[in-house]
């Protein structure tokens, strides 16, 4: 079983010695970050002048409306992020700055009052932070999930068949093929996603 456990004893932390930071995320970056799991956040193309720390703390947004989507911790670079955040197969980048997740609302975020952050990384103040993560909460008990992903392959074998599976499965991604879940031991409750939301898949239902 795959297990995505975020590595953190809570949401908010008692460390006095630990700046604050915001992290603003573009729209289609945020969107990517929902297709495929991350243990780590990376950004890269930020001025070099009043960078993070590793240990400092992070708290991740988005705009329009403002609403947080993840806390976190800087992390030293070359940690081991990807260079596109679709593709997990994809090279390691070198330089970056990187966030390591401790805790995700990135399916529903937080509303947020205030103005969103002065560029990409902004300084947040420690007691506005920990306002951030007590708003976020603790993360929601977790349960089983089956998910599955069919395609009807042309092949002359088994073999060929799963190579070009996997094939269709790099090249598509979850951009565009639809994978199915449903709870463990209840799957008349499966549901279709794409896009990181959940999909119609009946076209019945869409006349």
């Amino acid at each position: 079983m795959t297990d995505t456990e975020p590595r953190t004893s809570g949401t908010t932390d008692g460390d006095p010695t630990a700046g604050a930071w915001a992290v603003l995320l573009p729209a289609e970056r945020y969107q990517a970050e929902r297709l495929v799991h991350h243990d780590v956040l990376e950004l890269t193309g930020l001025p070099g002048a009043g960078r993070p720390r590793p240990g400092d703390r992070v708290a991740v947004l988005i705009e329009a409306p403002l609403r947080l989507v993840a806390l976190g911790r800087v992390a030293r670079p070359g940690t081991g992020g990807r260079e596109d955040p679709d593709d997990p197969q994809s090279d390691a980048t070198g330089g970056a700055f990187v966030v390591t997740y401790t805790r995700r609302a990135l399916d529903e975020p937080v509303a947020v009052d205030g103005p969103a952050p002065d560029g990409p990384v902004a300084a947040l103040d420690p007691a506005r932070w920990r306002a951030l993560a007590d708003r976020i909460g603790p993360p929601p008990a977790r349960r089983t999930w089956l998910v599955s992903l069919d395609l009807p392959i042309e092949a002359a074998s088994r073999a060929e068949a799963v190579r070009i599976f996997w094939s269709y499965v790099q090249e598509l991604g979850p951009r565009e093929l639809p994978a199915f879940v449903s709870p463990a031991g209840d799957e008349l409750a499966m549901q279709a996603f794409v896009l990181g939301a959940e999909a119609n898949q009946d076209p019945e239902e869409d006349d």
